[in-house]
């Protein structure tokens, strides 16, 4: 194709190489416009065969026979595997007893075998592949964050060991002090007992002088002198000093002191490819979404709702009950949060079991056959919102300590796959507060978060590139700020999030694009909204208590 018109992807003739071609020489293999037609066949060649341009190439070529170079071969023989030409089919050359075919036979199911073959690669494979890739993309930007985790762990560990080791020394350091005072009592008594010794000593020699200087007989005669407990040594005390004998460690003993890495290990898990079945069913709006049923919860600022399956749903508010009902408003069963306090939000795996955060504990339950586990505690965030992904994944909103960040993070398990905070330039995708984030996953993939305090709907795609900011549509009727609360996505990747302010849903195509409100069900602040398989959605009203079911597709 010529570059000057490669942008208007169009075949060209290739005599001219201006105008459009309207045709091909299906021997030649050349595109040509209408007036090059005749120049093209004027050289009274008789095997030129013009056909239209869409038809191109639609002209079979035979191969040459071996056997008669003259003729081309059309047939095939099913036991030699080999081609021959009607000269060959008619003479006693081959087997007559032999099974032909038409080479145009052969051709037309080898094409249609490459036709399914390349479908079932564009639409199995080629999708089984891009969801490897992504998965990687996301292992490999999930990485900073693990290997973050892990020098935290190892600091947190030189902490401790450090905290010990320090410990041990003041305890040491009070021991030597304790043992000086001992020390010096034992040197401070031997000393006073010298002194008293010395004192009497003084005593005698002055006693001694007196009787040395006096003239009187009889008591120079009559003085009795103890010398002998004087002239004999008191015993010396001896008191060994301490010695500080420091232990010779090895660097290896270090090593073991302070832990040890796991080996980086890799393995190789045969995958399967599993065909993706297309949800080739079209449900259109209704011009008049419908209230089926109303259920009355009794739950005091009624804030979520998620569905068990398509007859029970959980709800949960400003206490510390999550409540089960059917869809007739039967209660079912109740469960108490861990802490006693109220959740933010609640969700159902794929094995049917409640997941739920808790702000006090900075902890996701798990909650499955009436036994409670946790899955998930976090240091320095807090957890508000959370899905369960297609893939099984957990999406899970926080925001930090001191409320000036939010993010929201990929589990699978316990285990951090993908951390979502900044767009490209590096900036906050979040708003940085404590505010609820009601948080969903599309059926492409994309992650729908709805920022009440940003009043912005954010989506980014399952790589956590921002793919664009929703702030609501402009309407004469609905006068308050977009503020969005409650956000879930329908079969046909539509995204609904709850306008409470405006008491109305919007709803949005996958890319953005304002569809309609629901504003007909007399809604009253819509807050937590879900989906059921059938499309069918369950509305939270906050401060009546209530969970309306409404039909808003056909």
């Amino acid at each position: 194709m010529d570059p000057d018109y490669s942008g208007q992807d169009v075949a060209r003739c290739d005599l001219c190489k201006t105008a459009i071609a309207q045709s091909y020489c299906d021997f030649c293999h050349v595109n040509l416009c209408k007036p090059c037609i005749g120049e093209h066949i004027s050289d009274e060649y008789d095997k030129h065969k013009i056909v239209p341009i869409h038809k191109r190439k639609s002209t079979l070529i035979y191969p040459k026979c071996g056997t008669h170079p003259n003729k081309t071969c059309e047939y095939q023989c099913k036991d030699c595997n080999i081609s021959i030409c009607f000269d060959c089919l008619a003479s006693k050359q081959h087997n007559k007893d032999h099974e032909f075919v038409k080479l145009e036979e052969v051709f037309n199911t080898k094409k249609t075998h490459i036709q399914r073959v390349t479908e079932e690669l564009q639409k199995h494979f080629l999708p089984g592949y891009e969801d490897i890739a992504n998965d990687l993309e996301m292992q490999i930007a999930s990485l900073d964050g693990e290997y973050k985790k892990l020098t935290t762990a190892m600091s947190r560990q030189r902490e401790e060991i450090h905290r010990e080791v320090d410990s041990a020394f003041e305890q040491m350091e009070q021991e030597i002090g304790e043992i000086k005072v001992k020390h010096r009592s034992i040197l401070q008594k031997h000393l006073d007992e010298i002194k008293h010794l010395q004192s009497h000593m003084l005593r005698t020699l002055y006693a001694l002088n007196e009787v040395e200087e006096s003239n009187e007989v009889s008591a120079t005669i009559n003085y009795s002198c103890k010398t002998e407990e004087l002239s004999k040594l008191p015993p010396k005390v001896n008191v060994s000093m301490l010695k500080f004998i420091p232990n010779q460690m090895k660097r290896e003993d270090f090593c073991c002191l302070i832990g040890k890495l796991s080996p980086l290990s890799t393995t190789l898990e045969e995958r399967v490819f599993t065909a993706k079945k297309p949800n080739t069913s079209v449900r259109e709006l209704l011009d008049e979404p419908e209230v089926l049923n109303t259920i009355k919860t009794g739950h005091e600022k009624l804030r979520s709702v998620t569905c068990l399956n398509e007859e029970q749903i959980w709800t949960s508010g400003d206490t510390a009950d999550i409540k089960c009902f059917n869809i007739q408003g039967v209660l079912q069963k109740t469960i108490i949060t861990e802490s006693g306090e109220w959740t933010p939000d609640i969700a159902v795996d794929t094995t049917g079991a409640l997941l739920y955060c808790d702000v006090k504990t900075r902890t996701v339950y798990k909650v499955k056959n009436g036994k409670t586990e946790e899955i998930i505690t976090l240091q320095g965030w807090v957890p508000i919102n959370l899905c369960v992904t297609s893939s099984c994944d957990l999406l899970l909103t926080m925001f930090s300590d001191d409320k000036t960040l939010s993010k929201v993070t990929r589990y699978s398990g316990s285990t951090v796959k993908q951390t979502i905070q900044f767009d490209e330039e590096g900036q906050p995708l979040y708003s940085g507060n404590g505010y609820i984030k009601y948080i969903g996953e599309n059926r492409n993939q994309d992650i729908c978060v709805a920022d009440c305090a940003a009043g912005a709907l954010v989506v980014v795609n399952q790589s956590g590139k921002l793919r664009f900011r929703y702030t609501g549509h402009p309407s004469p009727t609905k006068t308050k700020p977009f503020k969005p609360r409650g956000i879930t996505t329908d079969s046909q990747g539509r995204i609904l999030t709850a306008d409470r302010d405006n008491h109305c849903i919007h709803i949005l195509d996958t890319d953005g694009q304002f569809l309609r409100y629901i504003d007909n069900c007399y809604l009253k602040d819509p807050f937590g909204l879900c989906v059921d398989k059938n499309d069918s959605l369950f509305v939270c009203e906050p401060f009546k208590g209530s969970v309306k079911k409404i039909i808003y597709s056909k």
